[in-house]
């Protein structure tokens, strides 16, 4: 890993961090704990946060731009992003050059930046801390419960964590006095009204297929598209698909539970492939994916669901064995 190449790249330039469309935790805790610990920077949300991200910004003081003017600074920063699509068209090109700092698989669409990934990593969060870990640096309190959170979130609170996400978690809140009510207060969020009748909703819209004792599920919601995924998952499903429609565009959420991963199932390879053959954009972890683009929510959802059962065929004779 390149931790003191990008350190010296990172460092008393002025710039400005990317972070994917409705950012999540793991994407404004990396661009947070960046900034503080490699200033000066801002933080620039293209396509604006999502609502955990945004109660936590709001709870640390984390200030992010909606409009950036990319000339204005000496450097360029993205993290938590595969691939320049994900900035849809708030962001003209990135400048040949920039750093990228990201845990998904790498999609070639970076090819031309300076490039620290490492895909075996459950949250960018934790490259983050790898990166300051390796340079010395350590973040200061607000920032550590940033890259906490990130952390938590992007683990499905620890459901995908592996043993050295877990590590690196522990190690964090010991060398920053945080104790783990505080880090796990950080995230949680009640469900407000309209969340609840829009998770009951695409319960009661939801569809599923079985192959053997393994089920994968499909709806259309209208928002709140991961809490969907999570209450279908809940109710039995082991791979859940839940879209979405605005307009000409779509957004799929993908989930799996740990065990259907374990089997083989990974909802990454799955959307990458799908998004490569429909001209869309996609991808993703073995547990969690997503995919977006022009199209028909609908009938992408029944893609999904398609290719998913595809799976559950080829792993079915080893699962029985």
């Amino acid at each position: 890993m390149r931790y003191k190449e990008t350190k010296e790249r990172l460092e008393g330039k002025r710039k400005v961090i990317f972070v994917h469309g409705n950012a999540d935790m793991d994407a404004i805790g990396s661009a947070y704990a960046l900034a503080k610990c490699f200033p000066p920077a801002d933080i620039f949300a293209p396509s604006g946060v999502d609502r955990v991200a945004g109660m936590v910004s709001e709870k640390l003081g984390i200030s992010v731009l909606e409009e950036c003017d990319v000339d204005s600074y000496e450097l360029v920063v993205v993290v938590d992003t595969s691939s320049p699509e994900q900035f849809k068209s708030a962001v003209a090109k990135i400048p040949d050059g920039s750093v990228v700092i990201d845990h998904h698989a790498p999609t070639g669409k970076w090819d031309d930046m300076w490039l620290l990934c490492d895909e075996t990593r459950v949250s960018c969060c934790e490259i983050i801390l790898d990166l300051m870990d390796e340079c010395g640096i350590f973040p200061e309190r607000d920032a550590a419960f940033a890259l906490l959170g990130g952390m938590l979130t992007d683990s499905g609170h620890f459901q995908y964590a592996d043993p050295r996400m877990l590590r690196s978690f522990a190690s964090l809140m010991e060398r920053a006095g945080i104790h783990m009510d505080e880090a796990i207060q950080l995230t949680r969020t009640p469900m407000n009204m309209s969340e609840r009748v829009a998770v009951l909703k695409s319960v009661g819209k939801s569809k599923f297929e079985r192959i053997g004792d393994m089920i994968v599920a499909g709806a259309i919601g209208g928002s709140f598209e991961a809490s969907s995924c999570k209450a279908l998952l809940q109710a039995g499903a082991d791979v859940v698909f839940v879209g979405s429609q605005r307009n000409d565009e779509f957004r799929v959420s993908a989930r799996a539970t740990q065990e259907a991963v374990r089997k083989g199932v990974h909802l990454g390879n799955i959307l990458g492939e799908l998004s490569g053959e429909t001209q869309t954009e996609g991808g993703g972890h073995g547990g969690a994916a997503g995919l977006s683009g022009i199209g028909d929510a609908e009938a992408m959802v029944h893609m999904c669901m398609v290719r998913t059962m595809d799976e559950f065929r080829r792993i079915r004779p080893h699962a029985e064995q």
